[in-house]
């Protein structure tokens, strides 16, 4: 069971109503001397404390905006975070920082234990302007924009209004001029809001791109990379990959595509064939309710560990789970981190498909993560990077799946499920390799032109989308589908991580294949380290290389290729 943190330094009735509440704390721990190990250690864990208080205030803030947006004060709340009270932490904890790493205050430093503390306190310092404060304060604000502008996204069928992941349900329905009709639907309805989101993009690319300036880098992606702590990886490394994904994942999904045709019996394969059960079969439905998700999902972790399902289950009785699609609800999922309640919350829209049991089991990864390493002395430690954070849940959507019988009591339905969830994972290192390679050149290139920025879209897409569907006549939707990731407006450049990490899942789970006891092991032994170590190295600890290397894409496409022929 979860063990909130201890109020030791703060008050126990200190809350957050503007930054005149958090300043006395900044100031004593910037006054206070620290002449000795005890002294810096205890230093650490009192800022540590302060920085958990403050992470979950605004974690609250923007959970409970997301989870309604048309909700005013709940805007407000967030935005007067970010804008007033934000700006004054970036300042003291600038500070902070450079009283850290003083050489009088290193000499006091287990360097080694604290080696990736030290390195993302320099990386913060060699990144901090003071006049790029204010500009990422309005960068926060204008993120946001994106989720209002998608949760307002609805399409009217059937005499029913249907969010767009409700609608997209449709697109399994065993009628073609159904998926076809709701296809078009779903398309048009994103169309209305085209406009308006390449504005937005344009504008956080140019504040983006003057953020970059003010650092001394020429690019944001230049700056993005580093203050993402990519300290393992480079920019030609994810070049290599979306060359490897062309080369090695391409054809397999090709391959797929055109099975997919001759068993459809078609003569065009087109974009609304793409979800329907190859046999024409009922689409899976995995769940009933979102009480019949959590149960399901409950006991499926339960079975690979006792533990699992037990930290899921608390979850769902302290009401951090928020899981059903509704208007005025923003898009996607997510899993937030409290590390004061040292439970985290999951968000997301379930509408009762696959790809919702995925999400949850995925979303459900990052939560047990976040349980694992809440012994964790630092909140430093616990702030993971993508790399090992997503690793962690694409890890758990397959480790579990000798489980899905919870889902599934029919054994055709599941091993249909199984099938699907591996063609999901070929099609989507595609995507990621996309989106990857767009955000380069929307960075590299921050003056392009809306016509460019489409036309580039289209070159990319063609490249990792091969022949076999058929797109003539929905030009229109292609060049605008970007617009559907909301890593791009919220997130930019996080999301080479989810092919990284997707590589390192399929290891693991050949790893679990082989020797369940020993893989899931040194899976929770990895995602204990937290980030007390370099990435390579909770690789290690997980009993996997950190390579997207062609030649080890390929081996691992392979093992995949293999499985689904077992299936």
């Amino acid at each position: 069971m979860a063990k909130r943190l201890i109020r030791n330094y703060l008050d126990k009735d200190f809350e957050i109503t503007s930054f005149q509440d958090i300043k006395p704390y900044y100031n004593e721990l910037l006054k206070r001397e620290l002449n000795s190990p005890d002294q810096v250690w205890q230093w650490l864990l009192d800022r540590s404390e302060l920085e958990s208080v403050i992470s979950e205030d605004l974690g609250w803030r923007y959970i409970k905006m997301n989870c309604q947006t048309d909700d005013r004060q709940l805007a407000d709340h967030f935005n007067t975070f970010v804008s007033e009270i934000d700006p004054e932490i970036a300042l003291a904890a600038n500070q902070l920082d450079k009283k850290f790493i003083d050489e009088q205050i290193q000499k006091h430093i287990d360097k080694a234990r604290l080696f990736t503390v030290i390195r993302e306190t320099k990386k913060e310092l060699d990144l901090f302007r003071e006049e790029n404060v204010p500009l990422e304060a309005e960068l926060q604000k204008m993120e946001q924009e994106f989720g209002q502008i998608a949760s307002k996204m609805t399409v009217h069928y059937k005499n029913k209004e249907l969010t767009l992941q409700e609608a997209s349900n449709y697109l399994k329905n065993t009628d073609r001029n159904v998926r076809e009709e709701i296809y078009h639907f779903i398309n048009n309805r994103r169309l209305a809001d085209t406009d308006t989101l390449n504005n937005l993009l344009s504008k956080l690319i140019k504040l983006r791109h003057q953020i970059a300036l003010n650092a001394g880098f020429s690019n944001f992606r230049d700056y993005k990379f580093k203050s993402m702590g990519r300290f393992d990886y480079t920019v030609a490394d994810c070049y290599n990959f979306h060359s490897a994904v062309a080369h090695d994942v391409v054809p397999m999904n090709e391959d797929l595509l055109k099975m997919r045709k001759s068993k459809l019996k078609l003569d065009t394969l087109r974009p609304w064939d793409l979800d329907v059960d190859e046999e024409l079969k009922a689409p899976l439905n995995p769940f009933d309710t979102v009480n019949d998700l959590i149960r399901k999902t409950v006991y499926c972790f339960r079975d690979l560990d006792l533990e699992f399902g037990i930290y899921l289950n608390e979850m769902d009785k302290m009401g951090f789970l928020n899981l059903d699609s509704r208007k005025h609800k923003a898009p996607g999922g997510f899993n937030y981190p409290l590390h004061e309640s040292n439970v985290p919350f999951i968000f997301m829209n379930a509408t009762g498909n696959l790809d919702d049991m995925v999400t949850m089991l995925h979303e459900g990864g990052h939560a047990i993560h976040a349980y694992l390493t809440s012994h964790l002395d630092l909140v430093q430690f616990k702030e993971i990077p993508s790399e090992i954070a997503e690793l962690a849940s694409m890890s758990m959507e397959l480790i579990t799946m000798d489980y899905w019988h919870h889902f599934f009591d029919n054994e055709a339905d599941l091993r249909r499920a199984k099938r699907t969830h591996l063609k999901n994972i070929l099609s989507v290192l595609p995507w990621v390799a996309k989106i990857d390679k767009f955000q380069h050149f929307l960075y590299e290139n921050p003056n392009h032109t809306h016509e460019e920025r489409n036309k580039t879209w289209t070159a990319i897409n063609k490249e990792f989308s091969g022949e076999t569907v058929d797109f003539s006549g929905l030009e229109n939707y292609q060049q605008n589908i970007w617009q559907r990731q909301l890593h791009i407006f919220e997130v930019p450049f996080y999301y080479i991580e989810y092919g990284i990490a997707q590589l390192g899942a399929i290891a693991i789970w050949k790893n679990f294949k082989q020797d369940k006891k020993q893989a899931l092991e040194q899976y929770k032994k990895a995602l204990k380290m937290g980030y007390t170590s370099p990435i390579p190295e909770v690789y290690k600890a997980a009993g996997i290389k950190f390579d997207f290397s062609d030649a080890y894409i390929q081996e691992l496409m392979d093992f995949v290729k293999a499985e689904l022929v077992l299936l």
